[in-house]
């Protein structure tokens, strides 16, 4: 589905690879481009219309926090509502993942897998463990939100109260200038 949303801008969303899922090595700029188009990618996706109205919440409400999180400029008003809106998001993913871990059997990814019978060799440094049964099966995974990444979600409009925003100490800013530099290089070049 991300794949039939069509390129906007530059470089505001990309082209999405056939199999998003699948993508390695995402840098922040994919992650935000999933985020954006995963509404309507997402869109009756559930069979359940109470679980999908449930997850376009979710997604709605992830976009509108990161958007928050994104501002270049906040007003006394908008981190008001940016203080509010963190602790709302975050008993939405509790929900989501207590909601997800009880409707659906999800599993580790072939990927996943291979790399824990692989770690499993190199701590037994024996190549035949990979023939066990116990580790060729595909564990049970549940949706970890205890990371240091998603503690400090808490901590972020504090952090823009007392240090300002991110761009202040991001690449994306830079990042953003150069690609319009080699757009207007390239274009003044096709003009000669």
């Amino acid at each position: 589905r991300f794949r039939q949303i069509p390129t906007f801008g530059i470089d505001t969303i990309r082209r999405f690879s056939d199999n998003v899922s699948a993508m390695k090595k995402l840098a922040a700029r994919d992650f935000e481009d999933i985020l954006q188009c995963a509404i309507p990618a997402f869109e009756g996706l559930l069979p359940d219309p109470a679980d999908n109205n449930r997850l376009m919440t979710l997604l709605y409400r992830t976009a509108e926090w990161h958007a928050f999180a994104k501002l270049r400029l906040h007003s006394d008003h908008t981190l008001e509502y940016f203080e509010v809106l963190t602790p709302i998001f975050g008993h939405l993913m509790r929900q989501f993942r207590d909601f997800t871990a009880m409707k659906f059997k999800t599993f580790e990814t072939p990927r996943e897998v291979q790399a824990r019978q692989r770690l499993a060799a190199r701590k037994d440094s024996r190549p035949d463990t990979q023939g066990t049964s116990s580790l060729s099966q595909k564990r049970p995974k549940i949706l970890n939100l205890n990371t240091f990444k998603w503690h400090q979600l808490g901590y972020y409009p504090e952090t823009v109260h007392r240090l300002g925003t991110s761009d202040g100490y991001s690449t994306q800013t830079a990042s953003i200038f150069d690609t319009i530099f080699v757009t207007l290089i390239a274009h003044i070049i096709s003009l000669h």
